[in-house]
This record gives structure tokens, C-alpha cells and sequence, in this order.
């Protein structure tokens, strides 16, 4: 039986199935994508520039079918679709316009005689293990920023995205990268442990869970490899105080559901002082009983289904778990009735550690709502978290918002707005959340050589 195929999770229907690769197909990418870098790597930057350029133009030409293929692969509305890829055009076109300033040479002023400097050099094929959902910006992420370097890139995609995974290899080919630069490896889990253990590969990045990033650094540090882990997060949106109570609801809101709430950098945990918790939880609750589900394709759907039958199900374990031990649900906390893996957006009140929606991520329609008594107390709470992915803080006082972000034990802080990004905006976070930056100027210094070179004159 294939592992990767699309099964519709609006429908639960199969709707295509692709074979999983042979052990000797494994082989032979590894070998095929060693010999591209070789290759690759001696590529003007500025012809490595304009393949990217390339790339950008082509998944803005094909967005339409893109956009149509991530939605029956796992539920994201067309809107969101759209959004996805015109922030993935952006950050090829990031890299493709800024590849000069990006390489140069960093000078250093040394006491030896003669002159030093760093020069960014890439170190070979890198692996991808990317998940299903966002398609096509995770991929863009990773392998913008390697292509640029002269890196390579073995693509291990999300067992649900074959048919995305094959595209975007389409699109490198048809830009005019060389051939094997960028491969797409249907693999399984034995085979991504092989992969990172030969020393073809020099390197590996996983966006996914805690799991997977756990399980490939284990693998990929017994065989020293360079790992970037960009994991789960359970990220606050911190309101201290506000002029604006439905402005802020509404903001909260926008960050819960993007995607049907299945992004690692959304708020989850919604942290408000006493004075503004009532009033701030009335709108919040009433925006959030608002939101509309449906057929992803339909123009009134505000977010679709989960992306599978099992997160559905893990979600409402989740919410059942916090219910039984005594939490309140303000709205929602229900699945919707039909085929699909579709839940209702859901507010719970009163979690305590002694619930799993307190340590674990909900990755999905799904919010915690606590009440504070000041700065100090949101700090603490924010801060009792496993992960440490990013944060917003919302006050009329910046200067306050400010010193409460930076208490906050996290990788991004966004002032008085939800969380966003850019392709020059570096991603990424601390504790459990994972290791390592992407995007931006940070993004092409992970898998790099920082070379010294020093002359005596």
C-alpha cells in the first residue's frame, strides 16, 4: 500500500496515490545530488541568483493549480492558498534580489599582519523533511537560501503532499536549475535514517513535530551532522491593556484560525489582565463562534478541515481531555457532523497543568483563554510553556509591551500586532520549539561554511 497519497480531507476520499521509493531509487538520488552539488557549487551566485528569480515567476504563473492541488491535499482555503504562495514568490525573489549583499564577505579586523575575512561557502546536499501544512512556503524557506549558497536539496515531503512536492520539482526543473540540484524523494522513515547517515548528505532540516525533530537529531548528531528544527509551538498573545477591546479580539482571532489554526506560530494561549479579561473574552468568544466552515473551495468558507481524520481526532482528545478535568467551553468544542475531518472553533476557559491543552500544542480551531492579574503574572504563564516559538503583546504603553516581550523566552516577538512574516524576517525559536533560523539574512547561515581566509599582506 502507497504511504503517499492525497486523501481528501474535506471528503475523506483517496484521490491519487504515488509508489513509495525503492531502497535503490534512495541510492541513487543520494548519488545523483552529491554529484549536482559538485557541480552546482562552482555557479556564478549571480547565475544562482537568477534560477531563483526563475522559480518565483514560475509558482506565480502556476498558482491557480497550485493553490487547487494544496487544498485538496489538505483542506486550506483557496484565500489561504493564495496567500501561501505569493509569500513563498516573495522569498525566492528575497534571495534572487539580494544574493550580493546576502554572500559578501565579511571583513575582520585582526591584530596579525595582512587582512582576514569570512566567506560563506555551502558544505553540499542538504535533506528536507518539510510537512503538510504550508506546501509550498516551508519548502521555499529551506531551499531558497541553500540554492543560493550553492547547497543542494534532497526533498523528503509530507506523506499527504505528493502531488505538490512533485510539482515544485517541476517548477525547479523548468527554471533552469541543473538536473538532480533538487530532487524529490518519496521516503520512508527507515529511509530519511539512512539518508541522514550517509555522508553524502551534509545536513538536515525538519519543520514538523517534536517527534520527528527528536527523532532525525538523534540520528543526524550520531553522525555529526548540522540540523535545523523548526518545531511546534503554543505561542501567546498577551493583552495588557487597550483602547480597542474588538480591534484586539478580532486580531486574536485572525491568528488562532490561519489555516484552520494549524500554524506553528499562532497564538494559542490568549493571556489577558483581569481588568479586560471579561470584555476581551465576550468578543473573542463571539468572533471565534463567528468563523464559518465548509467546502475549502466555497468563497463563504472562513477555514476548512483539518488536515486529516487523525488530527481531527487528536484535537478533540485534547479538548475532552481539559473538559473532563473541569475546563469550561465557551463555544465550539464539537466535531461538525458529515464526512471530513471538520471541528467547530472552539474557546476553553479554567485549564490548569493538570490538563493536556495546558503542556500540549492545539494544533487546530482551538484556544485557551486565562486571566492574569498584571505583567508579571502574563510573563510567568507565557513563560511555563515547553516551547518557546514567538509571542505578541498588546498595550497602549509600547515601552511596557516592550519590556514585557523582551522577558518572554521565545524566538519572535511581535508588538501591539498578531504575529506575521516576511522573507526578511528571521523564523525561528528556543526550548522545545526547536533550533536554528530561517529566512532573512539568518536563513543563509545555517548550512554554510563561514570560511576564514587570512593573507599577509
Amino acid at each position: 500500500m502507497s504511504t503517499y497519497k492525497v486523501t481528501n480531507p474535506a471528503t475523506g476520499e483517496v484521490e491519487s496515490e504515488f509508489p513509495d521509493a525503492t531502497d535503490a531509487e534512495v541510492s541513487s538520488i543520494l548519488e545523483r545530488a552529491d554529484a549536482a552539488y559538485h557541480a552546482w557549487r562552482e555557479v556564478p551566485a549571480a547565475e544562482r541568483s537568477k534560477v531563483l528569480s526563475a522559480v518565483a515567476d514560475l509558482y506565480e504563473s502556476r498558482a491557480e493549480a497550485l493553490c487547487r492541488i494544496v487544498t485538496r491535499e489538505m483542506g486550506k482555503t483557496t484565500a489561504e492558498a493564495q496567500g501561501e504562495l505569493e509569500i513563498t514568490v516573495a522569498i525566492f525573489r528575497y534571495y534572487a534580489d539580494n544574493a550580493d549583499a546576502l554572500l559578501r564577505d565579511q571583513p575582520i579586523a585582526s591584530r596579525t599582519d595582512g587582512s582576514a575575512w569570512i566567506r560563506r561557502a555551502p558544505i553540499g546536499a542538504l535533506l528536507g523533511i518539510m510537512p503538510w501544512n504550508f506546501p509550498y512556503y516551508q519548502v521555499a524557506r529551506f531551499a531558497a537560501p541553500n540554492l543560493l549558497l550553492g547547497n543542494t536539496i534532497v526533498l523528503k515531503h509530507a506523506p499527504q503532499c505528493p502531488e505538490s512536492a512533485l510539482a515544485q520539482e517541476q517548477i525547479f526543473s523548468d527554471a533552469g536549475l541543473p538536473a538532480d540540484a533538487y530532487v524529490n524523494v518519496f521516503a520512508s522513515n527507515d529511509q530519511v535514517a539512512t539518508m541522514i547517515a550517509d555522508p553524502r548528505i551534509a545536513g538536515v532540516s525538519v519543520t514538523g513535530s517534536e517527534r520527528a525533530g527528536g527523532a532525525v537529531a538523534a540520528v543526524a548528531g550520531r553522525h555529526l551532522k548540522k540540523v535545523v528544527l523548526e518545531l511546534g509551538g503554543s505561542d501567546p498573545f498577551i493583552v495588557l491593556d487597550t483602547d480597542d477591546v474588538p480591534g484586539v479580539a478580532a486580531a486574536a482571532v485572525a491568528a488562532r484560525m490561519e489555516n484552520a489554526g494549524q500554524s506553528c506560530n499562532a497564538g494559542k494561549r490568549m493571556i489577558v489582565t483581569s481588568e479586560f479579561y471579561d470584555d476581551f473574552t465576550a468578543e473573542f468568544t463571539k468572533a471565534m463562534a463567528a468563523q464559518r466552515t465548509g467546502d475549502p473551495f466555497a468563497p463563504g468558507t472562513t477555514f476548512g478541515p483539518l488536515s486529516s481524520e487523525a488530527a481531527a481526532a487528536h484535537l478533540m482528545e485534547q479538548i475532552q481531555d481539559a473538559v473532563d478535568k473541569g475546563a469550561t467551553v465557551l463555544t465550539g468544542g464539537r466535531r461538525i457532523e458529515g464526512p471530513g475531518a471538520f471541528v467547530e472553533p472552539t474557546v476553553l476557559t479554567g485549564v490548569t497543568p493538570q490538563m493536556r491543552a495546558f503542556h500540549e500544542e492545539l494544533f487546530g480551531p482551538a484556544a485557551v483563554v486565562y486571566k492574569v492579574a498584571d505583567a508579571d503574572e502574563a510573563v510567568a504563564l507565557a513563560n511555563s510553556s515547553a516551547f518557546g516559538l514567538g509571542g505578541a503583546v498588546f498595550s497602549r504603553d509600547e515601552d511596557r509591551a516592550l519590556e514585557v516581550g523582551n522577558r518572554l523566552d521565545v524566538g519572535m516577538v511581535w508588538i501591539n500586532r498578531p504575529e506575521g512574516g516576511g522573507p526578511e524576517l528571521p523564523f525561528g525559536g528556543t526550548k522545545r520549539s526547536g533550533i536554528g533560523r530561517e529566512l532573512g539574512p539568518l536563513g543563509v547561515d545555517e548550512f554554510v561554511n563561514k570560511k576564514l581566509i587570512h593573507t599577509s599582506t
